[in-house]
């Protein structure tokens, strides 16, 4: 059915809330990747089964993914609290399960979807208290989700749950009762900063290309992602692909673009699938295509699947890539707004950013401005992994202190370990040490402090972690990612990560550390792109933060974390050493010396590090220096 008219959407729409209403039961299991990889599919296909089973036996009509009589089973889009699933949700008491088993679907059915009661083994556990409901856990009661308010409650494969969620009513606001520079203004006026990296002012952006001469005009998503770690947009386009479409159909009558392009990597297939299957039921409703709802305004959206190039998550070098070019970089002037796509004017925003237009188009500019910051408002979606006890994905308002996400919504340090640092934004952002912990989280407070939001990744690391193993990863990824267009980039990070070697490895000189400093200034200043310039801020943050530990690499050859390898010392207690030689017939480099009943020794010169005796000793009497 192909809606003519705003009246004929509204219809839809009422009906569609309708029969999401009449599901007195809604049993969600998390569809989401991460989800899925621990076995959610059979979950959903058992509580499939149990639901036909029983409405079956009661006589009631039963019609998968549309509409079922009394009791609704989904597969919703991921729930951010990663690390616990598969998840299950059980509507309308909220009750969420965790780590959930096939075993566990007939007693979840059975318990809570049929009687209503909480098994209660399943749910969240802290300090011996149990929480019954998402909404009560910690992690989940201290987030404040915006852009994620729909991740994991709607099944992201049918258009019909996007509908009575209120999908697509900011779009057909901005069709029918506003004009295009009245969406640009609210826009600007929202002070909506990009959330791919460095907070470029999206009003700001959106004025420009409809102010140029040239009225072919595209509209982009950059739906890259390149950071490791990083899965925030992932989880929109898998959990709510509907919002960011409606966000970019704005952006494209705000600018009066005809066709837009959405660029995702390939290796997030099930994010191409749902928004393959989005943009098909949009067409077929019409709310994409030609005269959409019976107007003159026409829009076409398109799929480009990226190679997963680091550096096509650069604007310049993702219109490259979608043009069928290779993906690097192009000197600027001129701009994307000015020649992007095609060399036409184009607006190129990330998933998040589409994804916050739909909600201040509906609640206006105030609204928003009045969540998180004046100079950063509304909320940001971080990937929360690392050293901490609650991992996965969060949404929190700008200016929420780096403490307060790491101890109220992380639960603290696991193991009961000392906090030592975060990465924050990917390879292209830097290292926040224990004195930042009350570091205001928005853009223009980390940038005075060396670090960038960028995409949204944070790593948190505990005291076990050697930050020049840290830091010496990051380059490793960020050289290896290097488009090699211009000199300083391909060749500066290439000698940066030649240092970073030497130093673990125990080769290292002090005036190493000089030199790191010197490339860094260099690539900073003269490299052609973002991601070359923020290249060497892993590097130079990790050494401002913690500058005793690379001195220690150098002068003592020691590593005090024990992880790099070539700097260990491996030695034997000789008053725990019972002589039984089980090292010594362990060791393959015949490293280790000794006779029966008396202890044994370690030859530094032939050992290899391997770690064979320690594990295999019997007395704890070997351990490292």
């Amino acid at each position: 059915m192909r809606l003519e008219n705003r009246t004929q959407l509204d219809m839809l729409r009422e009906d569609c809330v309708r029969r999401r209403n009449a599901e007195t039961r809604r049993i969600l299991v998390c569809g989401g990747t991460g989800c899925l990889a621990g076995g959610s599919q059979q979950i959903f296909e058992k509580m499939k089964e149990l639901t036909a089973a029983y409405c079956g036996n009661h006589d009631i009509q039963v019609e998968f993914g549309e509409e079922i009589a009394h009791t609704g089973v989904k597969k919703s889009g991921c729930h951010g609290f990663c690390e616990m699933g598969p998840l299950v949700r059980i509507e309308p008491f909220n009750y969420l399960y965790l780590k959930t088993n096939l075993e566990d679907c007939e007693e979840i059915f059975q318990t809570s979807v049929l009687a209503g009661k909480p098994v209660e083994r399943l749910m969240y556990k802290q300090d011996d208290k149990v929480y019954q409901t998402e909404e009560e856990i910690p992690f989940y009661a201290r987030q404040t989700r915006l852009v994620l308010k729909n991740c994991g409650h709607i099944d992201a494969e049918h258009i019909e749950e996007a509908l009575a969620v209120g999908d697509y009513q900011s779009f057909e606001k901005a069709l029918f009762e506003m004009p295009p520079e009245e969406v640009i203004r609210i826009i600007s006026d929202s002070n909506l900063r990009g959330r791919g990296g460095a907070g470029f002012p999206t009003g700001r952006k959106w004025t420009q290309v409809a102010g140029q001469k040239e009225k072919t005009r595209y509209v982009v998503c950059n739906g890259d992602e390149g950071d490791p770690g990083a899965f925030m947009d992932r989880s929109v386009m898998e959990g709510d692909p509907h919002r960011m479409i409606e966000g970019m159909m704005i952006a494209a009558y705000a600018v009066q673009a005809k066709e837009g392009y959405i660029y995702v990597r390939a290796e997030y297939p099930l994010a191409v699938k749902r928004l393959e299957i989005a943009i098909e039921q949009a067409e077929h409703l019409g709310l994409l295509g030609d005269n959409i709802l019976g107007t003159d305004f026409s829009f076409h959206l398109h799929i480009n699947r990226g190679a997963g190039a680091f550096v096509c998550g650069e604007g310049s070098a993702l219109t490259a890539s979608i043009e069928g070019k290779r993906g690097m970089p192009r000197v600027k002037p001129p701009r994307t707004v000015e020649q992007g796509l095609f060399g036409k004017p184009t607006v190129l925003n990330n998933v998040e950013t589409y994804a916050n237009v739909p909600m201040i188009i509906k609640n206006g500019a105030d609204w928003y401005k009045s969540i998180g910051l004046a100079t950063s408002p509304g909320t940001k979606a971080f990937a929360l992994t690392g050293n901490v006890n609650n991992t996965g994905l969060i949404e929190v308002p700008m200016g929420i202190t780096l403490r307060e996400i790491i101890y109220d919504i992380g639960g603290g340090i696991k193991d009961g370990k000392k906090f030592k640092a975060v990465q924050i934004g990917g390879p292209s952002g830097g290292c926040l040490t224990e004195d930042d912990l009350d570091c205001s989280m928005d853009f223009d407070s980390l940038k005075k402090i060396g670090a960038m939001i960028g995409s949204g990744g944070l790593v948190v690391m505990d005291d076990s972690t050697c930050m020049v193993e840290v830091a010496r990863f990051f380059m490793n990824f960020t050289q290896r990612e290097s488009c090699g267009k211009c000199v300083p980039c391909r060749e500066g990070t290439k000698r940066m990560l030649e240092i970073m070697e030497r130093i673990v490895h125990g080769e290292g000189q002090m005036s190493d550390l000089d030199e790191l400093r010197e490339l860094a200034d260099m690539i900073e200043n003269t490299a052609l792109c973002g991601l070359g310039k923020g290249a060497p801020k892993p590097v130079i943050s990790a050494l401002n933060g913690f500058g005793d530990e690379f001195r220690e690499h150098i002068e003592e050859k020691r590593c005090r974390t024990h992880v790099c390898q070539d700097l260990l010392t491996y030695k034997i207690n000789p008053d725990k050493c019972k002589g039984c030689s089980k090292c010594a017939r362990n060791c393959p480099a015949d490293a280790i010396t000794g006779e029966l009943k008396h202890p044994y020794v370690i030859d530094a010169m032939k050992c290899l590090k391997c770690g064979a005796c320690m594990e295999g000793c019997p007395f704890g009497a070997i351990y490292q220096e």
